[in-house]
């Protein structure tokens, strides 16, 4: 039987415990700097021993923090953090980096198996203005010991307050092909650099990138301990037209986004709200395929 992990709001982050293990933290409040488009983010993750399942501020992209939710290309504004890509320049350094901010929780809640905490945010743009008034929830949930398994479910409801249409998309919409990164983010431990990338569809690999997929699954090894872990990753929905595709590199780091402009930008008028969302599931043990699959049908949303 589950059980619901344990919340607990500190002044600037929400602990997430299941046996006695912080299996996550949300830090609400990022002192990054301002290239690196400050946002709340979840890391560490862990699995249910303990072993670690996502990175922070890694050398080759420092605005890369654990798992978190950020646009890369909305309206000349860059939510991501770093560089932006320009067509014909490549990335640039420009004065356009937004930022994310926690305005405050509206409920933290337990129920039978899981835990969940909704809260209110606010984009504002490099120049200080409100673009998009967030809602947010994270339920850490399915917390099963003996087969060492856990699940997240993110859910978010974006809404256009800037008075302006909004263009959501990606380095993909720019021009750059096979980087359409944007939306839901995890950025997975360097010693998982070369992990197996299995998809519903029965590609692997590089050719993931860009599909259409249900869930994909990344196998990954650990350093200093033993063994290996999974993270199963659904597609989930969204309220665009557009179709989720992923974003999915193991080499040369370890990286997935179910995104959600690829290579189709998302227009968003005043007023209009976008929902998307997600589900991930650790597995504290690596999975072949036929095992991926199945757990991706019994934890399917």
């Amino acid at each position: 039987m589950s059980e619901a992990p344990t919340l607990v709001e500190e002044d600037d982050a929400l602990t997430v415990t299941a046996g006695g293990v912080e299996i996550a933290r949300y830090v609400l409040r990022s002192d990054a700097p301002a290239f690196e488009s400050p946002k709340p983010y979840l890391h560490p993750l862990r699995t249910l021993s303990g072993a670690p399942l996502t990175a922070i501020r890694p050398w080759d992209h420092r605005w890369h923090k654990g798992v978190q939710m950020t646009w890369s290309h909305l309206s000349g504004e860059n939510f991501w953090g770093g560089r932006t890509f320009v067509l014909g320049q490549g990335y640039q350094a420009l004065d356009n980096n937004g930022s994310i901010r926690h305005e405050g929780f509206t409920s933290l809640t337990r129920d039978g198996e899981g835990s969940s905490v909704t809260e209110r945010l606010s984009w504002i743009s490099s120049a200080g203005e409100r673009w998009i008034a967030e809602e947010r929830t994270h339920r850490f949930h399915s917390v099963d010991h003996a087969r060492g398994i856990w699940a997240l479910d993110f859910a978010t409801s974006l809404t256009n307050v800037r008075g302006r249409t909004l263009e959501l998309g990606s380095p993909t919409t720019h021009g750059r092909p096979d980087a359409g990164y944007t939306g839901f983010f995890w950025r997975g431990p360097r010693s998982w650099t070369g992990g197996e990338v299995i998809s519903a569809t029965g590609r692997t690999g590089a050719d993931v990138m860009g599909t259409e997929a249900a869930w994909i699954a990344f196998v990954g090894q650990h350093d200093e301990i033993d063994g290996g872990a999974t993270v199963l990753a659904y597609s989930g929905t969204t309220s665009a037209p557009v179709p989720i595709r992923w974003f999915v590199r193991s080499e040369p780091f370890p990286v997935l986004s179910p995104s959600p402009a690829f290579d189709e930008e998302i227009v968003l008028e005043p007023d209009r709200t976008l929902d998307l969302s997600h589900r991930l599931v650790f597995v504290d043990h690596r999975c072949a395929a036929d095992e991926a699959g199945a757990l991706a049908e019994e934890y399917a949303p």
